[in-house]
Formats: structure tokens, C-alpha cells, sequence
């Protein structure tokens, strides 16, 4: 959607200077990454594409440098500590304009990464006539007040919206409204504060896009809902080797040589895992360089990608393998194999297939020289 030029320049806030700890992870949730990005970017980003002419974001004490890096090639963007409230940093912000003061002034949580740009407008426009506006959806469920674990009372959900950011305000009376506030108890948000000061505040239609990152899974929802790796395996037929594929012990006059126990197969799906999370190859997770992987049995290395796959917040959708050799056999093993794979993989055996093919006798697989193995798995979002 194209956007309409504002009627009128102006600023905004970006306020990041919480905690962030109900997102879990080692730093606070605003600067965790999101689609590729720290969450706070995508807000900055967006307001400057919308028109905003300066951004300040509002930090927590101790991140001036990281903020730094993650936002120093943007230009009109410049960071302050916050203080010890979300009202005294909105307050610190407004007042780092106080020398060039805009005619509008929109808040906004970095929290909230999506904003459309339809928001924007209608919130610039509702300036003409308001002091304040603020983006609102409806309440769709019923509400009911609580008495500790106990139902008091019902409220009317027609008279009660759903508050987003950011909020816009013409700046000199925001600002009055912040400098005047002399309350012990603390605002809940920017139009609370101008509503104290007598002002009026109107209501445009929100989006469902600005939702509040709040919790760990809000960041795993945002992630694709189905991902597809490939995995491809080789090892050399060698005499005095076991042969193991797929977790079992096949009997045969030849074995896979390797670092560890040589199942090409699981090699295959290991890598398929990873790659469809992004996170390396079965190299990178075990180096044959390393000793204690010497001789170590592949189910080993498949429990760990299954692991990671699970910490990415997806599930095994199915697996596709499929083994190239002239000797052994598949066939008479492929029932225990698959059972052994969906018994690793913690999947039902009918998300698993085992497929063999031979390459006519050519190259190193059809002169028995080795085993060859590619995997495909698919992943879905949880």
C-alpha cells in the first residue's frame, strides 16, 4: 500500500529501555533477534520509511554501546538512557526535542515490530482535529472480573478496545501533560497521561500486525511454519568395518569406514536436520578432529539435531531417504530401518521413508566402492 505524504513533519519515540525478562534469553527482548533483525530495528526502520524526521530510542542503562552498533548507520536516530519508569523515559525523550520541538510526536514500544504504515496515517491525520490519538481493536471475547480465582462481575466488552502503539500526540501538549503529572501511582501508557491533563484522546483502528512480543513463544510464532532440508553422505566400503545403516547392524562382507560408526544413512539425515534450521552440518556439530567422536555410534549425533530442531521451536514433519548402493540389499532390512529412524527421530514410523537405488553399476557406488545416502526432512512450526 502506497503511502500519502503527513500532513504535518514529525518525531518519534521508541521505547526500549525495559527488562524484556518474560521473553527469556540472555538479553532483554528488544534487542533479540526477529525475522533476521533486533526487534528494535524493525520500529526504528519502520518509522523512518513512514516519514518520521528523528527517531530517539529510549535504552536501558548499560546497553549505549550495543544500541549503538545495531543502529549507527541509520541516520536522524540518536539513543538516551531511560529512567526509572516508562513514564520518566517517555518524559527524558520529549524533553531531547525540547530545542527543536515537531508539531506531532508518535510513541512507540519497540516491542511492537510490525507497523503498518495505514496506522501511521490514520493516526497523523486524526492529529488535524485531536491532541491525541491512539490505535485500538475491539474486544472479541467476553470479559469477566476477577476476585482473586473467583468471578465478580461481567464487563461490557462493546465499551471496552484493546490499546496498541504508538500513540501520537501534538508535541507541546504531550509534553505538558508529562512535565504536570504529579501522581505517586504510574500511567499505564502516554494517553493515560494526557487524559489526566484534561485532554481528549481519539480512537483510530488499529492492527492485528502490531502485536506485543512479550513471551518466548511470541518469537517462535513469527518464524516460517514449515522449513525443508537436504542432507548427502558418502563413505567407502572397506573390509574389516561393521556396516551400519540406519542404526542397524547389517551383515555383510564389507563396512563403512569413518570417524565414527560410518552410517551413512543417519550422517544424511543429520544434515537435513540442520539445514533446514540453519545451524551448520554434522561437521560443525562433531568435528571428526575430535577424538572422543571416534568409533561413536550415529544415533548419538541424530538425538542431538532432534534436539536442536525441537529448541528452534519446530517437529519432524517426515523424513525421505533414500541409499545408493549395489550391495548390500535394502529390501530385507528397510522395514527395521525405518522403525529405527522413526524410533530416533520420536516420530511415528509413517513419517519416515527408506528408499534404495543403484546407479547401474557406474561410478564409485556402482563398483561397490562405497554407499551413498541423500535425506530430505521437512519441519513444521510448534
Amino acid at each position: 500500500m502506497a503511502r500519502s505524504a503527513p500532513h504535518h513533519p514529525f518525531a518519534a519515540i521508541v521505547v526500549a529501555a525495559g527488562k524484556g525478562l518474560r521473553a527469556g534469553g540472555e538479553q532483554p527482548k528488544q534487542f533479540q533477534n526477529w525475522r533476521g533483525k533486533p526487534l528494535v530495528r524493525h520500529s526504528v526502520e519502520a518509522l523512518l520509511a513512514q516519514g518520521a524526521e528523528e527517531v530517539v530510542v529510549v535504552i536501558p542503562r548499560g546497553f549505549s554501546d550495543f544500541a549503538g552498533k545495531i543502529l549507527s548507520d541509520l541516520k536522524n536516530v540518536r539513543t538516551i538512557m531511560g529512567g526509572k519508569t516508562r513514564r520518566a523515559s517517555v518524559l527524558k525523550a520529549l524533553e531531547a526535542f525540547a530545542d527543536m520541538p515537531p508539531a506531532y510526536i508518535l510513541i512507540h514500544d519497540a516491542a511492537r515490530p510490525d507497523l503498518p504504515p495505514e496506522v501511521t496515517q490514520l493516526l497523523l491525520e486524526a492529529l488535524e482535529e485531536h491532541v491525541g490519538a491512539i490505535p485500538v481493536l475491539p474486544v472479541v471475547d467476553s470479559i469477566a472480573v476477577a476476585d482473586g480465582d473467583m468471578m465478580s462481575g461481567k464487563a461490557e466488552r462493546e465499551t471496552l478496545r484493546r490499546v496498541q502503539t504508538p500513540q501520537a500526540f501534538r508535541y507541546d501538549e504531550i509534553m505538558a501533560a508529562h512535565r504536570a503529572w504529579d501522581r505517586e501511582s504510574e500511567a499505564g501508557d502516554d494517553a493515560q497521561v494526557l487524559k489526566s491533563y484534561g485532554r481528549e484522546v481519539c480512537l483510530v483502528e488499529g492492527s492485528e500486525r502490531l502485536k506485543k512480543m512479550t513471551f518466548a513463544e511470541d518469537f517462535l510464532t513469527n518464524i516460517p511454519a514449515v522449513r525443508i532440508g537436504q542432507g548427502f553422505d558418502v563413505h567407502r566400503l572397506v573390509e574389516g568395518e561393521e556396516l551400519w545403516l540406519c542404526g542397524i547392524k547389517i551383515d555383510h562382507d564389507k563396512g563403512l569406514a569413518g570417524h565414527s560408526d560410518a552410517d551413512v544413512a543417519i550422517h544424511a539425515v543429520v544434515d537435513a536436520l540442520l539445514g533446514a534450521i540453519g545451524d551448520g552440518d554434522i561437521g560443525t556439530h562433531f568435528p571428526p578432529t575430535e577424538k572422543k567422536w571416534k568409533g561413536a555410534p550415529s544415533p548419538l549425533f541424530l538425538e542431538h539435531a532432534v534436539k536442536l530442531v525441537e529448541k528452534a521451536g519446530y517437529a519432524i514433519g517426515n523424513i525421505d531417504l533414500t541409499l545408493i548402493c549395489e550391495e548390500p540389499k535394502i529390501g530385507p532390512h528397510r522395514p527395521a530401518m525405518r522403525e529405527k529412524l522413526a524410533e530416533l527421530l520420536r516420530v511415528d514410523a509413517g513419517h519416515v521413508s527408506v528408499k534404495a537405488t543403484t546407479t547401474e553399476r557406474l561410478g564409485f557406488t556402482g563398483r561397490g566402492e562405497g554407499i551413498a545416502a541423500q535425506a530430505i526432512a521437512s519441519l513444521y512450526r510448534v
